[in-house]
């Protein structure tokens, strides 16, 4: 029996955008269920979360006149948190198995991003959602995409976004 290939997927925050309150279009979140239902079978899902849906580290020192633009990459690091855990609980409404394992610690919500644990989960058929960028400030989500891929050894990278190409910075 062939192995599953390992693939990750690269889901921009603002894939899931909505025009609701929240930032969020079930539309969108239902279209990325379908897509996961539809190959989990076949592959190794892992899935790198961007947060550009709530917070962007770079309007937001502009928009409100950081000086410090760390605090504004932790910001938008946690935001992908947040989608992480949202599109977690969606998945799981399809009963898929998640785990959301994030570069920044938060006990109550994620697992801490180890290599070797995500691994494990993907072999065990879970989804593995991959929140907190790569936990370093001036560091893109595209960025944590070829560095969570290539940790995990993906055969396919695939990039979801509304953007054209990588990112390598702001």
């Amino acid at each position: 029996m062939l192995e599953k290939p390992r693939v990750l997927l690269k889901i921009s925050g603002e894939t899931l955008s909505g025009i609701g309150k929240y930032r969020y279009g079930r539309q969108a979140l239902n279209a990325i269920t379908a897509e996961a239902l539809s190959v989990v079978d076949q592959v190794k899902l892992a899935i790198v979360i961007g947060g550009g849906n709530i917070i962007r580290g770079a309007e937001l020192k502009e928009e409100i006149g950081l000086k410090d633009s760390i605090v504004a990459d932790y910001a938008g690091m946690m935001a992908t948190i947040i989608n992480a855990i949202i599109l977690q609980d969606v998945l799981e409404e399809s009963d898929l198995e998640v785990r959301v394992m994030s570069a920044i610690e938060v006990k109550p919500v994620a697992e801490v991003y180890i290599r070797r644990r995500a691994i494990r989960h993907l072999d065990k058929g879970r989804i593995v959602i991959v929140a907190g960028g790569t936990g370093n400030p001036d560091v893109s989500t595209d960025s944590a995409m070829v560095l969570r891929a290539h940790e995990l050894g993906a055969k396919l990278v695939l990039k979801g976004t509304k953007t054209d190409g990588i990112f390598d910075k702001d």
